[in-house]
């Protein structure tokens, strides 16, 4: 049987900052070295930052056995956020897995750390032994941090072994950024205090130093030198290009994995392993580039160079190795492929050195060396090696040229790759945050994922959300394998897999980022596990949407609901008013229809949002009245509205049999406006038709609402006869607009009455009935009697419209002459 493939844990505060980025290039080649997996899991510093990552609160709680078989925690970058006693309760909290600390020397926990107290040393020394700096100053890191006291101390042991007094108004602190860097460089000049050296703790105070000093006119280097610590990308471009002190970043990654590796084969690791650093000198302290040992190591002495190689073969190997930075296991031997090829080409065989150096810079590239270190490689080589005799220094010096010409060929190919996978990882990303920022919902994101992720050069990704609240099981959202979506079970599977079974199982070795999907640092919905190969920018972006996106669509899907249940409980109270209204409507409906002279019939139907028709029959001696109407809206407010007009109309017109419509109508508006508007608060109006009948025919009416239809039966014919009045409730008073009107009906005359659910009751192609219809229906039925007339009406509209919108009213009436 063959061994299961190992796996480690690397825990950072995220993966976009300089050192972030050197560190994990060393884990991962590391890793690849030793043939193990890898899990690099970052999170939002915030979230480092909160008291209970001292308990494994937080995102990182998550790795364990089930996932790892060892954790390299990045302390450096996480101990700024909750001091020592946090990261070692945190490192500790992994047991029983082997864990290691990087940066930061924890008790207990194996670490491993440049010697930040040697590399101030050395940045003090050069510029107080070189340049002769007696006023040196110093831009410390934060109190927190343990890398800022050791650098720190390295400055004042520095002064001290030069007996330079310590000047306290010299030293002045910021929080390892360039705004803190600035702050820090104001407040140091407005104390007034001379200086001619700046060493800072890190280079982007050490860059922010620089800024705000040429703001204030000094020049740098001729007025004040500028040294920085860790030596990121921009302090080879600024103008003056930085001189620093260079840590091994990429070499401590590489050694946390040896490190980790022994522990879990139950071998003892040293407690503390410090790893070199070296002074690159740049233009900021006046120097050119050159890159060396610390300057407490000797150097050899020039005396008796040039000599030829084979005086000083191993020598000069162990000198070139030590002159460049190149991670253990990676370009085993480079020094002495490059010395044979040299003495190849002093021999005669000319262009071996060009080729072998050209292959080199090829393999250093790849493992991502810093190409213009090989310019001190050509410097070491130019002052220790003789020429042949055949051309002599001339044309060695035409060499060495070509070969400088060559590693800045390649440096510029180098950073140009380098912006180039920036720009099209800032295209990738701007183009997915768009779409991450129309997230409504997860099918939504879900599509998105399957749609973008492959063209942000994502191959393998797995997204999963909590399941519990507790947090203690997933259930997959998204799973993309090779490049293509697949369907998984959403079945839910502990947490702290990290990803649905299977998805971290391969035969080949895997490398895989880690990330939280939250919403700032109070809310985690879940977690995200891509694999390796994406710019560290696509990481912290799909973080941030990713988890905005979720967001997004829980806020979304909390409003839905909280509409659909305010619809469900308006619907719920519209459904009750309209019951209430519908039993107001039919009960106060006229039981017995009985006029003088007229042959009477009507009908009522509510629609299911019953709205606020009226119509009503009042007997008097001589004739009576007919009324019909019908009050804007529907449910509860339009029944009540209804009722005070039926209420007040059989008032007035019972009160006085012969009172004008017109002044009856003028009466009722004045009250229902003030009920509507003062008392219910409402600004409902009505439409109302009142007709006062006498029994010789004569019709008086007044007030607004449809035609009236009147079917004569010597033309067979019917008449549309237009109401003229205004609204009831529109107006405080209408008496000015308000005026009666007459039609005389003779024997066998049909007059119908009908509400607005009549005529513009809408088919599926939503053409309305209409009035001629409605009179080409009465017209071929007013010989019949009065309910065959109304139940024709009644079918002919519901047949137009199954499902009316709106209350359908019909009253029909066929007057008979006194004999």
């Amino acid at each position: 049987m063959t061994r299961k493939r190992r796996t480690l844990a690397f825990l950072i505060d995220n993966v976009v900052g300089d050192y972030q980025s050197e560190l994990r290039a060393g884990i991962e080649r590391g890793a690849a070295a030793h043939d193990v997996n890898l899990l690099t899991a970052f999170s939002d510093p915030a979230m480092a930052r909160r008291p209970e990552v001292a308990d494994r609160g937080t995102f990182y709680h998550l790795i364990g056995p089930e996932t790892a078989d060892g954790v390299i925690v990045a302390s450096s970058t996480l101990s700024p956020y909750g001091g020592m006693e946090v990261m070692r309760s945190f490192c500790r909290s992994f047991a029983p897995l082997p864990v290691c600390s990087i940066g930061t020397a924890i008790d207990g926990v194996p670490s491993l750390m440049v010697d930040n107290a040697l590399g101030s040393e050395i940045s003090v020394g050069h510029m107080a032994d070189e340049h002769g700096c007696r006023r040196i100053a110093y831009i410390g890191g934060p109190s927190s941090s343990e890398e800022a006291a050791l650098r720190a101390d390295g400055y004042r042991r520095a002064l001290a072994a030069r007996a330079l007094p310590c000047d306290e108004r010299l030293l002045v602190f910021g929080g390892f950024t360039i705004p803190t860097g600035r702050a820090a460089m104001r407040e140091l000049l407005a104390r007034g205090v001379a200086f001619d050296a700046v060493v800072a703790a890190n280079d982007r105070m050490a860059l922010a130093a620089i800024e705000v000093l040429k703001a204030e006119g000094r020049r740098i280097p001729e007025d004040v030198l500028v040294c920085g610590f860790d030596d990121v990308g921009i302090a080879r471009f600024t103008k003056p290009s930085l001189t620093t002190v260079r840590q091994p970043i990429e070499r401590l990654g590489g050694m946390a994995v040896s490190t980790v590796l022994r522990m879990i084969d139950g071998e003892a690791v040293e407690a503390l392993q410090l790893a070199r650093v070296e002074l690159t000198q740049r233009e900021s302290c006046g120097c050119g580039y050159r890159a060396g040992d610390t300057f407490l190591q000797p150097v050899p002495s020039v005396r008796g160079f040039p000599r030829p190689i084979a005086d000083q073969r191993a020598s000069l190997e162990r000198a070139l190795a030590s002159s460049v930075a190149i991670p253990s296991g990676a370009l085993d031997g480079w020094a002495g492929d490059l010395l044979a090829a040299m003495e190849a080409e002093l021999a005669g065989d000319e262009g071996r050195f060009l080729r072998a150096l050209q292959a080199l810079l090829d393999g250093a590239r790849r493992q991502g060396v810093l190409l213009e270190e090989f310019q001190g490689v050509i410097s070491l080589l130019r002052s220790r090696v003789q020429g042949s005799p055949v051309g002599g220094d001339a044309a060695l010096e035409q060499l060495w040229h070509a070969a400088r010409i060559l590693i800045g060929s390649e440096c510029v190919h180098v950073e140009g790759e380098q912006r180039l996978n920036v720009e099209l990882a800032a295209i990738d990303v701007t183009y997915g945050a768009r779409g991450f920022s129309a997230c409504l919902s997860l099918p939504v994101l879900k599509g998105l994922l399957a749609s973008e992720l492959p063209r942000m050069r994502f191959s393998d990704v797995a997204v999963s959300l909590y399941d519990d609240a507790q947090h203690a099981t997933m259930k997959p959202l998204f799973v993309m394998e090779d490049g293509h979506e697949v369907e998984v079970p959403a079945v839910s599977f502990p947490a702290h897999l990290l990803a649905p079974p299977g998805f971290l199982s391969a035969d080949e070795r895997i490398s895989r980022i880690v990330l939280p999907v939250a919403f700032g640092d109070e809310e985690r919905f879940g977690v995200a596990v891509l694999d390796h190969r994406a710019s560290g920018m696509i990481y912290e972006v799909l973080r941030l949407q990713l988890g905005s996106a979720v967001k997004a669509a829980a806020l979304h899907r909390q409003v839905v609901r909280e509409v659909e249940l305010r619809e469900r409980l308006e619907q719920e109270r519209v459904r009750q008013e309209s019951q209430v209204a519908a039993r107001i409507q039919t009960t106060l409906v006229p039981k017995q229809l009985s006029i003088e002279g007229l042959d009477l019939c009507a009908v009522m139907k509510p629609a299911a949002e019953v709205g606020g028709d009226y119509y009503d029959v009042i007997p008097a001696n001589g004739g009576g009245w007919l009324g019909i109407g019908d009050v804007a809206g529907h449910g509860l407010a339009a029944g009540l509205i209804m009722l005070m007009i039926q209420s007040m109309v059989s008032a007035l017109t019972c009160n006085d049999p012969a009172a004008s419509p017109a002044k009856v109508i003028t009466a009722l508006n004045k009250a229902i406006y003030k009920n509507v508007r003062d008392r219910l608060e409402r600004d409902e109006h009505a439409t109302l038709l009142l007709l006062r009948y006498e029994r010789n025919g004569r019709v008086t009416f007044a007030g607004a609402h449809d035609d009236l239809v009147v079917c004569s039966a010597r033309t067979r014919r019917c008449g549309c006869i237009p109401s003229s009045g205004v609204w009831i409730g529109a107006l405080p008073e209408i008496g000015a607009l308000t005026r009666d009107a007459e039609l005389y009906l003779g024997d066998g005359d049909v007059l119908v009455l009908y509400s607005d659910g009549v005529t513009e009751a809408r088919n599926a192609h939503h053409e309305q009935f209409g009035l001629e219809r409605l009179c080409a229906v009465i017209e071929a039925v007013q010989t019949e009697p009065v309910g065959v007339i109304r139940d024709r009406i009644l079918d002919a509209v519901e047949g137009w419209c199954p499902s009316p919108d709106d209350d359908i009213t019909i009253v029909v009436a066929r007057y008979r002459a006194p004999e």
